[in-house]
């Protein structure tokens, strides 16, 4: 399998999280689950695999996408298809750095996965037959920064207050979450406006992600795991609203989580159909 990554300079280093191609993966499983991190996607198939998202109760099929699609950001759990001899090229944004080459407030794309021309127009197709086009992953990396690199719109960049206080929220522990608060120096409202703005979320719902994604932390590898420790140690109340988080975002509880060894995976990953 090839899997290679790309690093950026300045000014895309500061807003674009990964740039990475794969080919020739081969899942075991046909159905994954995808756990929220509050990033957004752009995905290009590069394969002609058609791809799916599913319904999470049923995982029944609710749609499909080809050529490449937006994945704005998600509340919740997102269902959907693995395939054999996979080949993709992923668009990764930081969590304040989608805006300046969208130029769609980043709330309107929240739990949306939809074609990418919606958001790009006829250009984005051009840019997908170019990377199918490209013989290298080198080579697809050039074509992807120069893209970017013209899609940037140092206007819609976010402020520096923002990416600070984001950058404080990620550091410290729940706990402090309200400290946090206080040292943002506009109000809770600019705040929240800015956060649905350039993030797609509210800063306490923001923070609720991290913190979970922080316990797949925690427990990834781990075949022995003290959960009322983790829930004390993530800064939970109590061990039923703990468990309810979990479920949330995760739609199993612990008990089950561990039973299907979901932390053996990925931490944002969960096959299945294993």
């Amino acid at each position: 399998m090839i899997f290679n990554t790309h690093q950026f300079k300045e000014p895309l280093v500061s807003y674009v999280e990964s740039m990475f191609h794969f080919k020739g993966f081969m899942p075991d499983h046909s159905i994954e689950r995808v756990i929220p991190t509050g990033h957004v996607f752009v995905i290009f198939e590069l394969d002609g695999i058609r791809r799916h998202t599913f319904d999470n109760k049923t995982l029944e099929p609710i749609a499909s996408f080809e050529k490449v699609w937006v994945s704005g950001v998600h509340e919740n759990y997102l269902s959907i298809s693995a395939h054999p001899n996979s080949e993709m090229f992923v668009f990764q944004f930081k969590s304040y750095g989608a805006l300046p080459f969208v130029h769609t407030l980043i709330c309107e794309l929240n739990d949306r996965v939809i074609p990418a021309e919606e958001v790009f127009g006829h250009e984005i197709l051009v840019l997908h037959e170019a990377f199918k086009t490209a013989e290298t992953s080198e080579d697809k990396f050039l074509i992807g920064e120069k893209w970017l690199e013209g899609r940037f719109d140092k206007n819609l960049m976010p402020p520096a207050e923002l990416i600070d206080f984001l950058s404080e929220l990620q550091k410290q522990p729940v706990v402090k979450y309200q400290e946090v608060i206080e040292q943002y120096p506009n109000t809770q409202k600019h705040l929240i406006d800015q956060f649905k703005k350039y993030i797609g979320l509210t800063p306490k719902y923001y923070q609720r992600m991290l913190r979970f994604n922080d316990i797949l932390q925690k427990i990834q590898q781990k075949q022995h795991i003290n959960w009322p420790d983790v829930a004390f140690q993530c800064g939970y109340s109590d061990q039923s609203h703990f468990i309810k988080e979990f479920r949330h975002f995760s739609g199993f509880n612990p008990t089950e989580f561990i039973k299907r060894e979901f932390q053996n995976d990925e931490p944002n990953f969960f096959a299945l159909d294993k």
